[in-house]
């Protein structure tokens, strides 16, 4: 395999992000610990809804609905005394797959705006059922404690924490990479550029489309596992229609269907907003023109700009 700019890219990237531990404690600035763990689980998050936007079509305006279900699954088995990671990941891929079935099922029965406003009915209805249940804190939150992996992984210690999220991130991306080149992947894209041909040769798209949903819904579901544990709070604002749409912007940002796209997209999402906040609050005053300036002029996103040499051999 040829060392093109993009793998160079890929490579520098997953280095950097490996080597943040040690380096921000010989800095002794802990706070990029925490700061890179909340671009790695938005990267895991935007990879997800990437998995369904940029591949397959499926413009969700409801996929922070997933981050909600992950940060409760977490938070309520731990306010029940449940404090086990081999209940609460579990439970928070199952529970965000079956809820992203549920969802799924409905929505891809139709198509463009309906599509979308679907998506954000469900994600809204989602979000004020967290704020009714007063018990869990309604819509104040509720604190929750990290999970427990007995002796194997304290995520309590900084750097197993960090390691533990890099360690998903590096799962997601691979799942992500062999379900885009499988056949299931081929068929996703397939009924995105032309759903009626794809059923014309025998592929029930539908249940391409379904399966693809649920998928991204548990992938990110383990984003808002990973969320509770590093903040050690959960509220329903995870699941708000805005939530989802900063997803969506991370996904654009870096370029959709592209798989490392989102994670960069994350990334510079996440360490713009961290710099502009320095300048004013207001800082999405700012960051709208450079998103609009980038959609018009570089339309595959941020991986766009960086040269493929496959591409220019074609």
């Amino acid at each position: 395999m040829r060392a093109t700019p993009r793998l160079v890219a890929i490579a520098i990237c997953l280095i950097v992000l490996a080597i943040v531990p040690p380096v921000a404690t010989a800095m002794g600035e802990p706070y990029y610990l925490r700061l890179f763990e909340r671009i790695m689980i938005f990267a895991i998050a935007a990879i997800s809804l990437d998995l369904i936007l940029g591949y397959g079509g499926m413009v969700s305006f409801g996929h922070a609905a997933y981050l909600g279900i992950g940060g409760y699954a977490v938070a309520i088995f731990s306010y029940y005394g449940v404090g086990s990671g081999w209940v609460h990941f579990p439970v928070t891929i199952v529970g965000s797959a079956l809820i992203a079935l549920f969802i799924g099922a409905i929505s891809l029965r139709t198509s463009g705006m309906y599509f979308i406003m679907i998506t954000l009915a469900f994600t809204q209805m989602l979000y004020f059922l967290g704020v009714s249940l007063e018990e869990y804190g309604g819509d104040d939150g509720i604190n929750t404690d990290r999970s427990g992996f007995a002796k194997l992984i304290d995520l309590y210690d900084p750097w197993t924490l960090y390691y533990f999220t890099f360690g998903w991130l590096l799962l997601c991306l691979l799942i992500s990479w062999r379900l885009v080149n499988s056949r299931f992947g081929m068929v996703i894209r397939g009924a995105f550029s032309n759903e009626t041909r794809m059923q014309a040769i025998g592929f029930p798209t539908y249940r391409y489309k379904l399966a693809a949903f649920a998928i991204a819904g548990a992938m990110c579901g383990v984003a808002g596992a990973l969320l509770a544990n590093i903040t050690e709070f959960v509220t329903p604002e995870y699941m708000h229609w805005f939530r989802s749409g900063e997803i969506m912007v991370m996904v654009l940002l870096g370029g959709m269907g592209t798989l490392f796209g989102p994670l960069l997209g994350a990334a510079v999402f996440l360490l713009l907003e961290e710099v502009l906040k320095e300048v004013t609050q207001h800082w999405q005053i700012i960051f709208g023109p450079l998103f609009v300036i980038l959609v018009l002029f570089a339309r595959r996103g941020l991986w766009g700009l960086i040269p493929d040499r496959e591409d220019r051999d074609g």
